[in-house]
């Protein structure tokens, strides 16, 4: 598949390590509608090229994504305009199924996704970040649901997808409240894995844990992936009995010869893409 040509965010590839980097720096990465478009078209992108096994997932500048451009949100009204009422509310419904799929891409992505995430990382941003396997932070970060102030429900996933990672309690919190919380609070509570000491420090540590993960077989990191978001969504019989099957069709692989053979020699393992 061709790299995808994109104005709205930077995407580059480099040793198994693909970076999707939101590039609206002067408008603090806010998502308007050709962003919400490319993050597909990326998160599509590297899951159909063999040599991408790791995405990271950060921002330009000094805040991560400020959330939904408010230009957009305005300009809804027109774009979903019909004389039948019926017809311009379902007109708003696809739009709005329409941007769920652009954010669940990246749980559709079979590599792993890794968010960086620095200063601002509110509103549809937060949505965007749940959707990432793991999230790390600098200090300065901040997370928050900020469509209760805008008079809306959040909609393209927060709601559904933050209280698996923080518990319901919190979650309903957060929602209600439009609070916001720190890089220290997000990480007692799970939404963050780790905060790094600095923005510096923050980009050179996922780069490592995404090179770490580059170098592991990519048929078995795929599975993982597969596997756990499928375990997620399932109980713990339709899991075990899922990673059975999946295991009967994969696991006999010629990634499992070289990792063994790897370390009878005492050597670093070497994956095919």
């Amino acid at each position: 598949m061709q790299q995808p040509t994109l104005t709205t965010i930077a995407l580059s590839l480099d040793q198994g390590i693909a970076e999707i980097r939101l590039n609206r720096p002067d408008k603090s990465n806010a998502m308007n509608d050709a962003m919400w478009q490319e993050i597909r078209l990326a998160f599509d992108w590297v899951d159909a090229t063999p040599a991408a096994r790791v995405a990271i997932l950060a921002g330009e500048g000094r805040n991560f994504c400020a959330g939904i451009d408010l230009s957009m949100l305005g300009s809804i009204q027109q774009r979903i305009a019909h004389p039948d009422g019926a017809r311009s509310r379902e007109a708003l419904r696809r739009l709005i199924l329409d941007l769920q799929d652009c954010l669940s891409s990246l749980e559709r992505c079979r590599k792993p996704v890794l968010a960086a995430i620095q200063g601002a990382c509110v509103g549809g941003a937060l949505d965007l970040v749940t959707c990432c396997d793991m999230r790390y932070a600098s200090p300065e970060a901040i997370f928050s649901i900020k469509e209760i102030d805008l008079g809306m429900v959040a909609d393209v996933g927060t709601l559904q997808r933050l209280p698996r990672l923080i518990g319901d309690g919190m979650a309903r919190e957060l929602a209600y409240t439009g609070s916001n919380v720190d890089a220290t609070e997000a990480e007692r509570l799970g939404l963050v894995n780790r905060v790094f000491a600095s923005p510096e420090a923050l980009t050179a540590g996922v780069r490592t844990l995404a090179a770490t993960i580059a170098a592991k077989s990519p048929l078995a990191t795929r599975g993982l992936k597969e596997v756990m978001n499928y375990s997620r969504e399932h109980s713990v019989a339709d899991g075990l009995n899922h990673v059975a099957s999946w295991n009967a069709a994969m696991l006999l692989s010629g990634d499992l010869n070289e990792a063994m053979l790897a370390q009878r020699e005492r050597r670093a393992a070497s994956f095919s893409d």
